[in-house]
């Protein structure tokens, strides 16, 4: 399979501006492709790595990939997906953002030199008002800019003058990488189609009808029950493991609907046809044993994480499996526990049943003796039936917290203060 015949059939395009044309070109040339995301945050998530994916693919290929960090367009926001205006960042925020992102950016792709990373900012800071108007507003059909579906999704609530200029901005650059670096395809979110067009516009009324650009988008994520892929319960899932740990980014993508999996199969790892289309396999015939799950977690967690951080993952995994939480290290617990619910409780040892009632586990001392009794409550791994118990809240985990299940899955952290 070329290129785009393995995109296709993975399920990764949604649209093309000359379907034709592109596959010709890239038979003929490695050509630069780039994708582009503005620093609106000091972290990527999940969603983003739907396009960094495609450009991941074009690397392996043998193209040249280029990933820009709009540090000029995100001091301006991109109106695409927003049913309002975006809240403007400081520069300091911009900045910080970009520094952020790049980092991130280099880790996730490698700074090998395979990949080249630029600023947007670069070019755009240079612009004066007199010149952005004279050399490009001129070049702009306002008639044409109202129809874009990004920005009359808008009209009704409003778009200021600032967000309606935003897609100028990203068609300059991608005239810019066209002429600098030889960039001659575009890949983003399905959002970004109005964007990607006035790009190759721009590149045509500025460099000649016969100037060889393209756009090629993707398709919106949706899940099988019709809700937004990358969002949980707890918000976005993040690509920086301060924001989501590698045990519950792996949890993630562990807890894939079987209708879905197949497809994030082929959309998210770089696993051979071979190896997914068993997998499906797998998904029909055994599917209670998670095998193309736990195939996803470990391939996108090791892309994004590494290998160790996958392994870890996959260790907390089985422990809480087992229900052996005293095998957990402090930092495991941090790491499986963070977003869980907590409590904040004293250092003190104190009577189990007092304890629970005191910090709002169990509603009365009653329902907390027959919990105890019955053996639903488990203190740091350890079933607990005594209702004499003491409960050290320093006897594990360095004395910084306790784990305390009621039932088979119902965990609380206690924070020891």
């Amino acid at each position: 399979m070329d290129i785009i015949e393995e995109l296709e059939w993975r399920g990764a395009i949604n649209q093309q501006t000359d379907a034709a044309g592109l596959k010709k070109l890239l038979k003929e040339k490695k050509i630069g492709v780039y994708c582009g995301t503005d620093p609106t945050g000091d972290s990527l998530h999940v969603g983003h790595l739907i396009p960094f994916i495609v450009l991941k693919r074009f690397e392996l290929a043998g193209y040249h990939p280029y990933i820009l960090i709009g540090g000029g367009t995100g001091a301006i926001g991109d109106p695409s997906g927003k049913n309002a205006e975006r809240k403007l960042q400081t520069p300091e925020q911009v900045k910080h953002n970009v520094d952020a992102l790049t980092a991130q950016t280099t880790k996730l792709f490698g700074g090998d030199g395979h990949i080249t990373f630029v600023n947007n900012y670069d070019w755009l800071s240079q612009m004066d008002l007199l010149g952005f108007l004279r050399d490009y507003g001129k070049q702009f059909s306002v008639n044409t800019m109202i129809h874009k579906e990004v920005v009359a999704n808008r009209l009704e609530v409003g778009i200021s003058f600032t967000e309606f200029t935003y897609q100028i901005l990203q068609a300059v650059d991608f005239l810019t990488l066209y002429r600098e670096h030889g960039v001659q395809l575009q890949v983003g979110g399905a959002d970004q189609w109005g964007n990607i067009t006035a790009g190759i516009d721009l590149i045509h009324r500025e460099e000649g009808q016969d100037a060889e650009a393209y756009g090629l988008t993707i398709p919106l994520m949706v899940k099988a029950d019709g809700t937004k892929f990358g969002k949980t319960a707890g918000g976005a899932v993040w690509l920086d493991p301060e924001k989501t740990s590698p045990y519950e980014f792996y949890q993630f993508w562990l807890n894939q609907d079987d209708r879905d999996v197949v497809k994030y199969l082929k959309y998210f790892t770089f696993l051979s046809k071979e190896e997914i289309d068993e997998l499906a396999k797998q998904v029909e015939e055994e599917p209670w044993k998670r095998a193309a799950q736990k195939a996803l977690a470990a391939a996108v967690t090791t892309f994004v994480h590494g290998k160790e951080a996958t392994k870890e993952a996959q260790k907390i995994s089985q422990i809480l499996f087992s229900g052996n939480v005293q095998e957990l290290t402090t930092v495991q617990v941090e790491q499986a526990f963070g977003k869980m619910p907590s409590v904040a409780v004293t250092a003190e040892p104190m009577n189990i049943v007092d304890w629970l009632v005191e910090y709002g586990i169990e509603q009365s001392k009653r329902r907390a003796r027959e919990d105890v009794t019955n053996g639903a409550i488990t203190v740091n791994g350890e079933r607990i039936r005594d209702v004499e118990y003491v409960l050290d809240p320093k006897s594990a985990f360095d004395g910084k917290y306790v784990v305390l299940r009621k039932g088979k899955r119902k965990y609380t952290l206690a924070k020891v203060k």
